[in-house]
């Protein structure tokens, strides 16, 4: 298979939230058929939809795969649940969370999968980091490119956290 470039977003609020990050991403790094390039800065982002729990920490990481959507879909579900992540309440405190965010130029929606995420265009938390990423990358069927989609965006509640991730880059 060609590789495909992706998208992935990633946020924790519970424990260590910056370890949780760099956990999440060496599992990644670790999976046959997927190739981390790059990775956003992290940000530090106020909870959204649930209230009266800790703020999260987030970013986006560009990842080169062989893998399917599908495939990589299942793969990062696999790593939220080998690092704890329990789903007891929807938008609840997490370990991790790990959201395809994009596939490509794909647009297809499945029972398990929708790309591009469906809500991604809303959440602050996930447009800067991936404005800080991939500034000139357009979404499909969007004719602006990220920066100006995140530029008319609300981001109160949505800060930069860290430039570098610790010891560089995991």
């Amino acid at each position: 298979m060609t590789p495909i470039t992706a998208y992935l977003g990633l946020g924790s609020n519970l424990g260590d939230r910056l370890a949780a990050l760099g956990g999440a991403v060496a599992r990644l790094r670790a999976l046959p058929g997927v190739n981390i390039l790059r990775l956003s800065p992290v940000y530090e982002t106020k909870p959204v939809g649930v209230t009266g729990q800790p703020d999260y920490l987030n970013a986006v990481a560009e990842a080169q795969t062989t893998l399917t959507a599908d495939e990589l879909l299942k793969a990062a579900l696999a790593i939220e649940h080998q690092m704890g992540r329990t789903r007891t309440i929807r938008w609840g405190p997490r370990v991790i969370d790990i959201d395809l965010l994009l596939y490509g130029n794909e647009e297809y929606s499945t029972a398990e999968l929708t790309v591009p995420h469906p809500r991604m265009r809303e959440r602050a938390f996930v447009m800067a980091p991936l404005a800080d990423l991939a500034p000139d990358l357009r979404l499909p069927g969007e004719q602006d490119n990220v920066v100006r989609l995140t530029n008319i965006m609300d981001i109160s509640g949505v800060s930069r956290y860290a430039e570098q991730w610790p010891s560089g880059k995991p």
